[in-house]
């Protein structure tokens, strides 16, 4: 999401300055890429890019790709392929052992459904979304960013004829918040569906707003999550230390809930180094359906406090994370916050945190579904 957010912003910076914009998107990868479908990049007719659509072999050509698309005002998909020994030639050189299809689509500003009108809706509201983007292996017909769905069609451009079905396979993705690639027929063209699911961006919520949660807040704000600090002492909990916050809350245990919301993208961790604090508003959180909550400090405290709350059964302790974070062998502020980040990331994604080179299957996995 942090992506999305990022080229929204410098779509709003072009617009101002009246350069003409391109919106570049992996739709479909077979085999081996950096960055796999749903990975965008905003590109101005000047050159300036926002995004990554690889790890940085792609990108001067796709600019030349992104201008032709702008100056001729109409969708383009291009092809690259590591097996190709033009891509070589031509500089392109991907070194991933894979071929990558990426949908160039010019931003029209008069146009109420252009690729930048629908990521805006996209990023309006905390919501589980789908996005569907329409292109053609076989063919010139390029439809492009073409519908959002959050619980019925909000914005979309689908044909009338290929509507039906296309809801019926975004529900299904809805469902099972499963990314999946679908094939349509419409007038004896082949139409290809790459069915986003996506969830908006890990709120975390850090309980304690001391030095050593400055590079948690700002470390969580570079991976584009909302960050909400919580402190009861007015000196520590203020917007000029964590300038990136999206909330900068004063508040005693009891209040806390009131004043955040809770949903399935919700990480706590409590690290206030006051046990009373930290003890009550544990109270609250194992009450509620908080998918993450972390606690800074050994093992025995989290015990403890469990004992006192009466709340020491297997299930909770299995629940709260604590010592949170992953072992990395961190020391630092900086080093602990890396362990905590990493940790929470691995559980929303249910990764399981193994060294990568260990890993037998591919890194990317997409459930693959056709007609």
């Amino acid at each position: 999401m942090k992506e999305i957010t990022d080229i929204i912003k410098a779509y709003q910076k072009a617009t101002k300055e009246k350069k003409k914009t391109a919106l570049a998107t992996v739709v479909k990868v077979e085999g081996s890429s950096y960055r796999r479908p749903g990975a965008r990049m905003l590109i101005t007719e000047d050159g300036q890019l926002t995004g990554a659509i690889s790890g940085g072999c792609l990108e001067g050509d796709a600019l030349r790709k992104a201008l032709s698309a702008i100056v001729q005002q109409e969708n383009k998909l291009i092809t690259y392929d590591t097996t190709d020994e033009d891509d070589a030639k031509f500089g392109v050189q991907l070194g991933c052992n894979g071929i990558v299809h990426i949908l160039f689509e010019p931003i029209i500003k008069e146009d109420e459904l252009n690729p930048i009108a629908i990521l805006t809706a996209l990023q309006s509201k905390r919501e589980n979304a789908v996005l569907a983007t329409l292109f053609s292996l076989t063919d010139k017909l390029q439809l492009g960013t073409a519908m959002l769905f959050r619980n019925e069609p909000i914005l979309s451009k689908i044909p009338k004829a290929i509507f039906d079905k296309t809801i019926k396979d975004i529900l299904e993705v809805s469902e099972h918040k499963t990314t999946t690639f679908k094939v349509y027929e419409h007038n004896n063209q082949q139409i290809d569906a790459f069915i986003e699911f996506i969830q908006p961006p890990i709120s975390l919520i850090i309980a304690g707003a001391g030095n050593d949660a400055q590079p948690l807040a700002e470390m969580a704000y570079l991976l584009g999550w909302e960050v909400t600090m919580i402190d009861g002492r007015p000196t520590h909990a203020t917007p000029q230390r964590f300038a990136n916050a999206i909330k900068v809350l004063v508040s005693k245990p009891e209040n806390v809930l009131a004043q955040i919301q809770i949903d399935e993208q919700t990480a706590f961790v409590l690290m206030t180094h006051n046990y009373n604090y930290d003890l009550e508003l544990l109270k609250y959180l194992l009450g509620t359906n908080a998918p993450y909550i972390g606690t800074l400090g050994p093992k025995k405290k989290l015990i403890r406090m469990l004992d006192e709350l009466d709340l020491a059964t297997p299930a909770n302790q299995i629940r709260v994370h604590g010592p949170v974070g992953l072992d990395i062998g961190a020391e630092t502020a900086e080093e602990i916050a890396i362990s905590i980040l990493a940790e929470i990331k691995s559980v929303f994604t249910g990764a399981s945190a193994m060294f990568l080179k260990e890993k037998k299957k591919p890194i990317h996995v997409y459930e693959l579904k056709n007609n």
